[in-house]
């Protein structure tokens, strides 16, 4: 009986056998596989998850694509005295981007400032000279134009007049001479006013990033993640980069674009102060109405507002850890619609010309009025 049952287990043990290896996928190393589920005997990293780009990198590169063939490199000459009176030739170097299909470029005013020849490179190398059409020194900007022989790519302008703290932006240009160098980042602050240089004006309104901007990188478009231009990138602080750069809004230059192509003097309206955003506890620390407003510190002698009476601060304090300046006139509307951020005043001068008058709502001691602005012009610097 014993025999009997040893012959019937080696019966069903080889009809196994057979029925599991005439299986066509069958593999003789699977039978020495761990069991599923069991640990892992290596740790690796998966070779099929890791080949793969995350949807921000392929948004990075389809950006690329599009900005990197409207994207100039601007050399431009400049002939000064050298130590031994001799005239000799110096060059400069920036970054721009073309407008349109005319081979219209926007650029910084700095890049091509002083310049007798301004000369432009395509990312295929195609070398061109061009012409300054528009300067503006005040925004630093400038319009230059080449005549391409070829059609050229070119980038859309956005609309820098709803962008967000922490929107995804990237920078496109010519660092240390470094053609067609890609940056990305965030938008770390908006309504900056940054010193433009020794012994000249603010520049006003600027957007702050974090995308990594160097010399060589003015001029040169920020994009935002639709592929839109919305600044241009201006100034750092410092000689390198230190995680903190400013790009002029769009919205300005597109108004210079209007008057050129109307075929109006362009004159960029100034008011002629400064002012700090002030609200919440903040403006309550202060005995200021709760919603706020930008609190004037210093009115320029001679300026529109000081013409039309705004007040400047009359005493500093501290709050928190920043010095303000108080008892000047807080402004809480501008042309009737309420102040809402530190930019509001940039924003709307940004649409106004020399001439033009604004409509200032004023809260000063306990009481609100309204006072009307006559806006200076900008001196006028038309190629």
């Amino acid at each position: 009986m014993r025999f009997v049952r040893i012959i019937l287990l080696s019966v069903v043990i080889a009809g196994g056998f057979l029925i599991l290896t005439s299986k066509t996928n069958f593999n003789v190393r699977r039978l020495f596989q761990p069991v599923a589920g069991s640990v892992p005997t290596w740790s690796g990293p998966s070779a099929v998850r890791g080949a793969g780009l995350q949807s921000d990198e392929l948004n990075n590169i389809e950006i690329y694509k599009i900005g990197r063939p409207a994207t100039v490199y601007i050399t431009s000459t400049v002939y000064r005295r050298n130590f031994f009176f001799e005239v000799t030739p110096v060059r400069d170097l920036g970054s721009g981007f073309i407008i349109n299909g005319d081979g219209e470029i926007l650029t910084n005013h700095h890049v091509i400032s002083g310049s007798r020849d301004v000369e432009v490179t395509l990312p295929d190398q195609t070398t061109y000279r061009a012409d300054v059409l528009v300067r503006d020194p005040q925004d630093d900007l400038a319009l230059i134009r080449i005549h391409p022989k070829k059609n050229v790519s070119f980038l859309r302008l956005g609309d820098s007049d709803r962008l967000q703290v922490g929107q995804k932006v990237l920078a496109i240009g010519t660092p240390f001479g470094l053609a067609s160098t890609l940056t990305t980042g965030i938008i770390s602050a908006l309504g900056r006013d940054v010193p433009a240089g020794q012994g000249e004006a603010l520049l006003e309104g600027m957007i702050q990033t974090d995308a990594a901007i160097n010399s060589g990188n003015s001029g040169g478009p920020l994009l935002d993640s639709a592929g839109n231009v919305i600044g241009i990138n201006t100034a750092i602080l410092g000689q390198t980069n230190l995680g903190i750069g400013f790009a002029l809004p769009i919205s300005r230059a597109k108004a210079m674009l209007d008057d050129y192509r109307a075929g109006k003097s362009f004159r960029r309206a100034r008011l002629g102060l400064t002012v700090v955003y002030v609200a919440g506890d903040w403006a309550e620390a202060l005995d200021l109405p709760s919603q706020g407003g930008l609190l004037v510190q210093q009115v320029n002698q001679g300026s529109a507002a000081e013409a039309a009476g705004i007040r400047g601060y009359r005493q500093v304090v501290v709050i928190g850890n920043a010095q303000v300046g108080i008892g000047g006139d807080l402004i809480t509307a501008i042309d009737g619609k309420p102040v809402d951020s530190q930019d509001a005043l940039s924003s709307a001068l940004a649409r106004k010309r020399g001439g033009d008058s604004m409509e200032l709502t004023v809260y000063r001691k306990g009481r609100t009025l309204k006072v009307k602005v006559t806006l200076d012009a900008a001196p006028e610097d038309r190629a």
